[in-house]
């Protein structure tokens, strides 16, 4: 795709086509301009099959701020939707909607809030909430749904790996990403977690240094040209002497990758120089990885990292943890040393989210101003889960007097809540389940969502990768060890004011009267 085409296919036509019919059905109404408010939450945690999310990290929105920034109805986006004919050939976009778009198609009237990228995010919470405009709220959903939702799953999965153990965590998934979405996926694991990326371009701009080892393939071009393993090694030895992570599986790891690899290491040692460590990529990575060590450790290497790569996962590091626990005395290897000594090279299960590659995120409209008031809306479904919690809103995490957080409060923009005793928690979906907190039961209640835009103006400083960084580890800390389980983890709470409940139940009747 030449430079010009991906400007039109990635600027302000980057979003669905219906969502330029409806703003034209609005703009027919006289509707486009009416101030409306949608929400973008998501119902569940992904489920990865064997094991399921119990939180979920926010990321993404600084992505969508810029493309916000820089999308406009250029002569060349116009003129693609003027170029658009229906079964009849005739324009589906008349001149006048297209003016419209021209002189005042953009984001510079919408606002937007959000929960901060790297805070822990859970269901039917509204993380972002953009206002404005109807028709162009109404364009917003498309691009809004395709930066936010797949950065929340990778800094999901990013954030699990990272529970799993000790050790350092690198991004190894570009070549296994969905194009472009490698930078995004990238970005997100870096908030979850990753400690760093191969991804060099991203690393760059983002201020980390790039990561990575040699491949397989710089093994089999020397062996191809008649020269050994072991000349490969010293080869990668003599050009990145302080920087040798030699990968030992190309032939075979213990009879021939380790021992190569200590010689090489002996003699970088001589030379001033100390080695980094070995990369296993294939077989038992837990037998292994205790082989590995026990020689590195006889040779003088007690200290040389061991890089695990291969289809790794939060539970399968857990597997490896085990299997290291259980075998590795008998080979005389300290197995909690051992595990202190890992890096791990994580790929496609991270940057495809494997196991649940979609997170069920919406965006939905859940308020429009009518006759001077807001007017708040909601979508009735069959499915109870699928009701939205509507109008305008605020939300407040409720921390117990562990000031571990215990539930997200989801009410209407105008309640108090910080002097109410009792506080009582409705269930979001089930109309009879609640809970109640008495005086003594809650330490403090935070509000979560905070402005990002005003009428299309960034009002705060754009924030650094650390500050994500540390949104992501207090609020991990923050939540029960039950929550933060990678299998079987216990529901977080998130619940409705009793006024939000109400209003909820009466529209639910009103709506399915005048139906």
């Amino acid at each position: 795709m030449k430079r010009d085409e991906r400007n039109s296919a990635e600027g302000i036509l980057y979003t669905d086509f219906y969502q330029f019919t409806m703003a034209h059905v609005y703009f027919r109404l006289g509707m486009h301009e009416r101030p409306a408010q949608f929400d973008h939450f998501f119902r569940t945690y992904p489920d990865y099959g064997e094991h399921k999310a119990g939180y979920c990290i926010n990321a993404g929105l600084e992505l969508l701020l810029d493309w916000m920034e820089e999308a406009r109805f250029d002569t060349a986006s116009l003129e693609h939707l003027r170029s658009q004919t229906g079964q009849q050939g005739t324009r589906m976009f008349p001149d006048d909607f297209l003016r419209w778009l021209e002189q005042s198609g953009g984001f510079a009237g919408v606002d937007l809030a959000a929960i901060p990228e790297g805070r822990v995010v859970h269901p039917f919470v509204p993380i972002t909430v953009a206002r404005g405009p109807l028709a162009m709220v109404q364009l917003l959903e498309s691009p809004l749904l395709n930066f936010l939702n797949y950065s929340i799953l990778v800094a999901t999965k990013a954030a699990r790996i990272r529970q799993s153990g000790p050790g350092v965590l690198i991004d190894f998934g570009m070549r296994r990403a969905q194009e472009r979405g490698a930078n995004a996926g990238a970005r997100a694991a870096l908030i979850g977690g990753a400690d760093f990326t191969s991804n060099t371009g991203v690393s760059c701009v983002l201020g980390y240094p790039p990561k990575g080892t040699h491949a397989h393939s710089l093994v089999e071009a020397c062996l191809g040209a008649g020269m050994s393993e072991l000349d490969a090694f010293r080869a990668y030895a003599d050009v990145y002497p302080d920087d040798c992570i030699l990968l030992v599986d190309t032939v075979d790891t213990l009879e021939s990758g380790v021992p190569n690899a200590i010689r090489v290491f002996e003699e970088l040692r001589k030379k001033g120089h100390e080695p980094l460590g070995i990369r296993l990529d294939s077989g038992d990575l837990a037998y292994l990885s205790i082989r590995a060590a026990r020689a590195m450790d006889r040779a003088g290497f007690p200290n040389a990292k061991i890089v695990l790569s291969n289809q790794l996962d939060e539970l399968v590091i857990l597997q490896i943890h085990t299997q290291i626990r259980e075998e590795a005395s008998r080979y005389g290897v300290d197995p909690d040393a051992l595990i202190e000594r890992f890096v791990y090279g994580v790929g496609t299960r991270l940057i495809a989210s494997k196991g649940d590659a979609a997170l069920d995120g919406v965006y939905k409209l859940v308020a429009i101003e009518s006759d001077g008031a807001w007017k708040p809306t909601l979508k009735i479904s069959e499915s109870a889960a699928k009701v939205l919690n509507p109008g305008r809103k605020s939300v407040w995490r409720v921390y117990d007097t562990r000031d571990t957080a215990v539930a997200d409060l989801i009410g209407l923009e105008d309640e108090e809540l910080y002097d109410v005793d009792p506080l009582v928690l409705h269930h979001p979906v089930e109309p009879n389940t609640q809970r109640t907190l008495v005086h003594g039961e809650v330490s403090r209640l935070e509000p979560l969502l905070v402005a990002v835009l005003d009428a299309g103006r960034r009002v705060r400083a754009r924030p650094s990768l650390e500050d994500m960084r540390t949104f992501r580890r207090s609020d991990v800390e923050h939540l029960d060890a039950g929550v933060r389980r990678i299998v079987n983890p216990h529901r977080y709470h998130v619940s409705l004011t009793p006024r939000l409940r109400r209003l909820k139940d009466q529209l639910v009747k009103s709506f399915r009267g005048t139906s």
